[in-house]
């Protein structure tokens, strides 16, 4: 038996036409879309705030206005966490829209997630596994939507159902783990944020296709796409996201610790890559959960210097700004100067550097109209050629996310079926605390010869992400010889000598042979979380990338 479980989506936003395009591009039995992350989460609290009948992602609503009749004609059920803060009041809204349509569509959801209400937090939730899901799918639902639930489990849970696997099939839901993290991103699995896009046909890559995975009794998997969709399936496309938002060698969940360093990637054939061995352990004692609390307000100027004498320009408006702002200065001040000027440009845009200023503060006067009057008032009295990218506005609400850990069993799972019977889920039956796992042996380094100073991107990929105030960083290469020479250059100190910004953050270095591959956890990079808004590049997305171009000395051999 195979069970096809196809993606539609891999966040909040995500392509429109993608389930249209799942449910009519070849054959499938189960389409999943992951809608939550953490910035998400607090949009939806936001608007819950607003409206306690809002509180999911109506993206996907709008969606099933197609998708209901198109799943129910070709006998594919549907599974989704777009219930965010309020599953129930999502498939409420399917039930009426099912009713319009004529679509005899059963709809289930999940629900336990929230946790009790806490002081300044909007939204509390744990991440709960597939359980739920397999007992809505097994009751006859057409349509299950869930709130917080891991990435995963909307593969972990169809799965279950599918195969019958019981809570201690830990090797079989561990292949449903990471074939679950390989779809849930949707076409990041298939040529999308993909290092090695230029070794490929740019025309292939301009619109990728949608992942899914075909599932086997045993927990093994084939990533694939449908037939004559765009963008590729190789191991490299499958490596990239198996290392996204991932760390060390156990990756738990609610269901089972999938064990990264047992994975097996086999190219199949085109566009097929095969995942096998994967071994599992029970779950922690613990979940986890995503605490979303409103952090203050934030405010940003970015102030155009262009032609010579930059950084004095940027040293000019920065003492005149601080001058302003002395009697009600924000909490947090922050300056950045972005060197995107060149000398003797043909062009001004091209002669024009940036200066970034971000302010954050409790106070919305602070980080609002204070900050406002100071840039506007500086138009005729600043630095030559004095403008900025966009007027100053209010300032805007941010987020502030936390990770927290909640006992297994004071978490009320709970699957509530097509006919409203509302049916508990069984916490596991044993767990295991995580533990790290010991080093594996280390390959010999390669024999000493001659280098090259060239970027690190020349031979190896790189994958990154966040994970609240958390940074990672997955770095790959395709070969042994590369894998020989990688494994032992690029240690944690000298991961920080390349990316100075990291050089008095925790660095933790995970090594997954099997993958040839290094994770790099930072933690802190990040601050307060993607909601926060702090950084530049606050999801740390490009992050890996920038590792990639700096240059260190590599073996002439390899290149």
């Amino acid at each position: 038996m195979i069970l096809r479980i196809g993606n539609a989506s891999g966040f909040y936003g995500d392509r429109f036409d993608a389930v249209r395009e799942m449910l009519t591009g070849g054959e499938l039995d189960v389409l999943t879309g992951d809608y939550l992350a953490e910035l998400t989460m607090l949009i939806l609290g936001r608007d819950l705030l607003k409206d306690p009948s809002a509180g999911y992602a109506k993206t996907f609503l709008r969606q099933m206005e197609e998708g209901l009749g198109l799943a129910h004609e070709r006998g594919v059920r549907i599974v989704a966490n777009a219930g965010g803060l309020n599953p129930a009041g999502l498939a409420d809204a399917l039930r009426a829209l099912a009713g319009r349509l004529g679509v005899p569509a059963r709809i289930a959801h999940v629900e336990g997630d929230r946790l009790p209400p806490r002081p300044d937090v909007l939204a509390a939730n744990a991440y709960l596994g597939g359980g739920g899901i397999a007992a809505c799918l097994a009751a006859g639902a057409d349509v299950v939507v869930t709130g917080r639930v891991t990435d995963a489990a909307l593969v972990t849970g169809p799965a279950q159902w599918f195969f019958g696997w019981g809570p201690e099939a830990y090797d079989e839901l561990a292949g449903a783990v990471v074939a679950g993290h390989v779809l849930e991103c949707g076409t990041q699995a298939t040529g999308g944020n993909y290092a090695f896009f230029t070794d490929h046909d740019p025309a292939a890559l301009r619109r990728p296709g949608f992942p899914l995975a075909e599932l086997h009794a045993d927990g093994s998997a084939v990533i694939t796409k449908h037939p004559g969709t765009g963008g590729l399936v190789d191991t490299g496309t499958v490596t990239a996201q198996l290392l996204y938002e991932t760390a060390g060698a156990r990756y738990a969940g609610p269901d089972v610790t999938a064990r990264l360093d047992t994975v097996q990637l086999t190219q199949e054939g085109p566009d097929r890559v095969r995942i096998d061995g994967v071994r599992g352990e029970a779950p922690p004692p613990a979940l986890k959960a995503g605490l979303c609390r409103l952090g203050g307000f934030r405010n940003e100027v970015v102030f155009v210097l262009t032609g010579l004498d930059i950084e004095a320009k940027a040293a000019l408006v920065q003492d005149q700004i601080t001058d302003a702002l002395a009697k009600a200065a924000p909490r947090e001040v922050r300056w950045e100067l972005v060197r995107t000027d060149r000398e003797d440009a043909a062009t001004e845009e091209t002669a024009s550097a940036l200066l970034r200023l971000v302010v954050r503060d409790p106070d919305p006067e602070k980080a609002g109209r204070t900050l406002t009057g100071a840039a506007i008032e500086l138009a005729l009295a600043s630095y030559p050629g004095f403008h900025v990218t966009a007027p100053p506005g209010k300032g805007t609400p941010y987020g502030v996310f936390e990770s927290a850990y909640v006992p297994v069993g004071e978490v009320p799972h709970t699957a509530v079926l097509p006919d409203g019977t509302r049916l508990p889920v069984p916490v596991p039956p044993r767990t295991r605390p995580l533990e790290p796992v010991p080093g594996p042996g280390l390959p010999p380094p390669l024999p000493p010869g001659p280098v090259r100073r060239v970027p690190l991107g020349r031979i190896a990929g790189a994958r990154s992400g966040d994970k609240g105030g958390d940074a990672n960083v997955g770095v790959w290469v395709r070969t042994e010889e590369e894998w020989r020479w990688l494994v032992h250059a690029l240690t944690a100190d000298r991961f920080r000598e390349l990316l100075p910004e990291t050089k008095r953050l925790p660095v933790e270095r995970h090594v997954l042979p099997g993958l040839r591959a290094l994770n790099f956890t930072v933690t802190g990079l990040l601050g307060e979380g993607v909601a926060s808004r702090a950084r530049f590049d606050p999801q740390a997305k490009a992050l890996g990338e920038w590792l990639r171009s700096r240059h260190l000395d590599v073996p002439e051999v390899l290149l």
